[in-house]
């Protein structure tokens, strides 16, 4: 089956209806950071992330889980896959090296750790950030979608029913990528949907 989603163009990008039709707020009481752990693939970054995480790696590490610690010594603090996209690297092929485990389990970003301590003025990679929304670069243009998870149902009900649309959960991580100009007309173009 194939589903079509409505989409308009954002300056130059190309914005998926879902982002402002779809409600989603994290809920990490249900499901324990869960996105950070499952998955096949690290977290995608950017190039100039690449550098960033060179160089806050040392202001990082003592935040850091040994196994974390261990990856990120081996594999370097980003990995290239056989595709050429750039990730952080995982534990053993499974939860994000920079994942670390807080109260109850619950599976928190490493580096927001250190930026929330006041150590660095990087809060995590942008499609971290960004998250449900996720985005691609083309020659002409950047989409940008929502990317539908099971694990984040609880996401999707909690949002629903604060009523919480995705573009104003993300609100911080959008103008942090496109700007606040850009935020700006995302929420005149949200008035008229």
């Amino acid at each position: 089956m194939v589903t079509f989603v409505a989409m308009f163009q954002l300056g130059k990008t190309l914005v998926s209806e879902d982002i402002i039709d779809k409600d989603f707020v994290c809920n990490l009481k249900a499901c324990k950071g869960i996105c950070c752990v499952e998955g096949d693939a690290g977290a995608p970054l950017e190039p100039e992330e690449v550098t960033k995480l060179e160089e806050i790696y040392p202001k990082v590490k003592p935040f850091l889980r040994k196994e974390g610690v261990e990856a990120i010594e081996k594999l370097g603090t980003s990995i290239v896959t056989d595709l050429g996209d750039l990730e952080t690297p995982l534990v053993n092929n499974h939860e994000c090296a920079y994942v670390v485990f807080g109260e109850n389990e619950t599976a928190l970003c490493g580096i927001e750790e250190a930026y929330n301590k006041g150590e660095l003025d990087f809060k995590k990679p942008i499609s971290c950030h960004l998250y449900p929304v996720r985005t691609k670069d083309f020659s002409e243009f950047t989409a940008i979608n929502y990317h539908r998870w099971h694990i984040c149902d609880d996401a999707c009900s909690l949002g629903k029913e604060l009523q919480a649309p995705i573009y104003k959960f993300v609100k911080e991580a959008l103008i942090r990528k496109f700007g606040k100009g850009w935020y700006e007309e995302l929420e005149k173009v949200a008035k008229k949907i």
